[in-house]
């Protein structure tokens, strides 16, 4: 009996531990930013179509997740996850409400013909 009782307390620390390292891989990271938040966009600090891209949500008072890519130890691993989830390497990658929207150019085209709006759940009157 005193060894259950060592052995669920064991149990429950591996099982934290498991998670924790799950939670810390480039992909997990990256499902749970896209899927926690209502806007994400994996960007680059110094990339102009990052800067684009971020300046459009900027411009309709919202507030994106935003992921630096160069400001992280794991960026071209998360990178590379979001070249497997949507066959794209080039940054910003951005999403609403868990759906891909695309980069710049993307997100300017779904902004220009209201996709964007609604995306986010807005009419264009907002």
């Amino acid at each position: 009996m005193a060894l259950a009782r060592l052995a669920f307390p064991l149990f429950l620390l591996l099982a934290a531990a498991e998670f924790a390292a799950a939670t810390r891989s480039p992909s997990a990271f990256v499902q749970n930013a896209i899927y926690s938040n209502r806007i994400t966009i994996f960007s680059k600090t110094y990339c102009p179509y990052s800067m684009r891209a971020k300046r459009i949500f900027r411009d309709l008072k919202e507030d994106p997740f935003v992921v630096e890519l160069d400001l992280r130890e794991d960026g071209r691993d998360i990178q590379s996850v979001l070249l497997d989830l949507v066959g794209r390497h080039t940054v910003p990658q951005v999403f609403v409400n868990g759906q891909h929207v695309g980069g710049s150019d993307d997100t300017v085209n779904a902004l220009s013909n209201g996709q964007l709006e609604k995306l986010l759940g807005k009419s264009q009157s907002q």
